[in-house]
């Protein structure tokens, strides 16, 4: 009897350049909010060659720390132009963006806070299942005491989920692999 063979396993593209981005996706604030800015940066794989081919979505909190969701613990809270959610596409040099406003801190279950951050979910050719990582702000003392942000060990790996401010609002890049690979997280 001769051994099964594993079939390969198949990428969950090339269906994102027609199928998830959609015209106002980047915007999670319409153009002209007060205290928007843009978060920009590039989608790099292992060799440092952009990724033409991506998706970045975002998840965040309004400038109160709250959700417009059911599971948000004190109760769905929907600020008006505020939607929470942007999708960009990378163009051919791997660039996304998004238009926001910071978030607000979170509380935590035992009473402390998180510092305001962005959830990102990264969607590209290669990959069966996204990749998640955070946007944490440089000039937040909070994340000093961030439980997510500090229980990552090697300084070297946090600075990697620690946007660099920029003349448009804040640049942060999204390393797939290799050197400097930003931190992802098993969720």
């Amino acid at each position: 009897m001769t051994e099964p063979i594993t079939t390969p396993s198949q990428t969950v593209g090339p269906f994102f350049g027609i199928g998830l981005p959609w015209e106002d996706g980047p915007l999670v604030v319409p153009e002209g909010t007060p205290d928007a800015f843009r978060v920009e940066g590039y989608v790099l794989d292992g060799n440092g060659d952009p990724v033409p081919d991506a998706v970045v979505e975002t998840w965040q909190a309004d400038p109160d720390g709250r959700f417009d969701h059911p599971d948000d613990p004190r109760g769905a809270v929907r600020r008006e132009g505020f939607r929470g959610f942007g999708r960009s596409a990378t163009d051919v040099e791997g660039r996304y963006g998004v238009l926001t406003v910071k978030p607000g801190p979170l509380p935590t279950a035992d009473g402390g806070w998180e510092a305001p951050h962005l959830n990102v979910s990264v969607f590209c050719r290669g990959m069966l299942v996204r990749l998640v990582t955070r946007v944490y702000f440089p000039d937040e003392a909070a994340n000093a005491e961030d439980p997510v942000l500090n229980s990552i060990a090697d300084p070297a790996a946090r600075a990697t989920l620690v946007a660099a401010q920029a003349p448009f609002g804040y640049h942060f890049d999204i390393r797939l692999q290799g050197e400097h690979e930003t931190v992802f997280f098993d969720v």
